[in-house]
């Protein structure tokens, strides 16, 4: 490079907002069903059963908590799953939230 010769700089790398990071979409998200005053166990225990095809064991362990604990984490997976298994719960009657899992 001659010393006349301007020196070019490095392109600046500008992230577009509209893109998800890699790292949030491998971040598994967590459905988390909580406890309410209206549904019956064994109602619990069928939709748990009938949208996730657990085992009736299974489904009922998940209750328990729910009744004793107050909340229960259901089922795991991307973002748009928990988002699917959210509204499929709500549809049900069941008050259910997604978070990041930790």
């Amino acid at each position: 490079m001659s010393p006349s010769a301007p020196a070019v700089a490095d392109p600046e790398v500008i992230r577009d907002p509209t893109t998800v990071d890699e790292h949030e979409t491998d971040v598994p998200w967590v459905v988390l069903v909580w406890n309410d005053p209206i549904n019956l166990m064994s109602y619990v225990v069928y939709v748990f059963q009938k949208l996730f095809g657990y085992s009736e064991e299974k489904a009922t362990a998940l209750m328990l908590d729910v009744h004793h604990k107050g909340r229960a984490a259901v089922a795991w997976g991307t973002r748009e799953k928990a988002e699917l298994d959210v509204f499929r719960l709500h549809e049900y009657g069941l008050w259910a939230t997604m978070q990041k899992d930790n």
